[in-house]
């Protein structure tokens, strides 16, 4: 035990990245020391499939534990694997608008292909669904990797994307909670403010995640709702609050990347105000080794209830289910004229 009580297998608060297809003798030793609950990966880290699998087995072995190796692999713009070792997706969006109304089904078939090419290079989480509603103003680098603009159908096809990774034994984080389809700016550039009525919210924005309550991750938005509070969601006591209490959610919280533009003060003071706020752990990427250095090191040890949480969710992996992916696609393309599947 540290004399502070916390027991010395507890996971270190924060999900990094690394700089490159290996890591380095530094990054080992860093993350060795620092034990981080899991890791994201980025195209800088990404060339083959063999050489993939290696990285993602360095840093579990440099962390000493089954750590989760997470993605953001939604498709169109928001695709870290792509061909030609992998499959290339459209937009979400448009993806929704070919299936039309055979959406869901086509989701899941979507979401179920790609934790098919995850699962094999020993990923196992993925930052989706996307479950933000898309209004008439969400910023473009937000929209066409919505689902819809109807708080019911989001849902629905969240919970098929869901669905879909966890059936291909990849776990789902859904995002970015408690919504950010309404916010005008791009959170890596600039803080978005939202000054709707908070019944707006809870009728809208929150219900998508209301609905997918149950899912075992989540992440946040940087963005300030004026009817909760003048904090981004991710700094806000009063924000991650209104996530545990209205709408429900008990799974392990992660912050969206701190560093972030939206979010201002260095990197620890951030990573230090998240956790205080309420998170349970910090997603920091796009930085150097010494600025994940300052976040680990600001982060700490996880909280007893961020470790219930955080067991809980890596308990939530399984083996895929047994399918005939080369059936699947064709399902797929089926649904959607064979003009949406790469």
């Amino acid at each position: 035990m540290h004399p502070g009580g916390l027991p010395l297998n507890r996971f270190g608060a924060t999900i990094l990245d690394a700089g490159g297809l290996r890591l380095t003798r530094e990054e080992r030793a860093f993350f060795r020391d620092m034990r981080p609950l899991g890791f994201i990966l980025f195209a800088r880290n990404i060339d083959t499939p063999d050489q993939l699998r290696a990285l993602v087995e360095e840093m579990r072995a440099a962390a000493g534990h089954e750590a989760l190796i997470t993605i953001d692999q939604e498709g169109g713009r928001v695709q870290r694997l792509r061909p030609p070792h992998w499959r290339a997706w459209p937009a979400p969006l448009d993806h929704v608008a070919a299936a039309g109304a055979h959406a869901a089904q086509a989701m899941y078939l979507r979401y179920r292909l790609i934790a098919a090419e995850l699962h094999a290079l020993g990923i196992d989480g993925n930052c989706a669904p996307l479950v933000d509603v898309a209004g008439p103003d969400t910023h473009p680098f937000l929209r066409n990797r919505c689902y819809g603009a109807q708080a019911a159908q989001v849902a629905g096809i969240g919970r098929a994307v869901a669905e879909g990774l966890m059936a291909g034994g990849v776990l789902p984080v859904v995002k970015h909670i408690p919504g950010h389809g309404r916010a005008t700016a791009d959170s890596h550039h600039v803080l978005p403010r939202v000054d709707c009525a908070k019944n707006d919210l809870q009728d809208v924005d929150f219900t998508p995640f209301r609905e997918l309550s149950d899912l075992p991750m989540a992440m946040t938005a940087h963005v300030v709702y004026a009817a909760l509070d003048e904090q981004p969601a991710t700094l806000s006591p009063a924000v991650i609050g209104a996530i545990r209490d209205e709408i429900g959610f008990d799974g392990l919280l992660m912050t969206d990347d701190i560093s972030m533009k939206a979010l201002s003060g260095d990197l620890a003071t951030r990573a230090r105000a998240a956790l205080a706020a309420g998170c349970d752990v910090v997603l920091h990427c796009n930085g150097t080794l010494d600025e994940r250095r300052a976040v680990a090191e600001a982060a700490g040890e996880m909280t007893a209830p961020a470790q219930r949480r955080a067991e809980a969710a890596l308990a939530c992996r399984r083996i895929p289910d047994p399918v005939d992916i080369s059936a699947l696609a064709k399902q797929l393309d089926a649904l959607t004229g064979g003009r949406m599947h790469g």
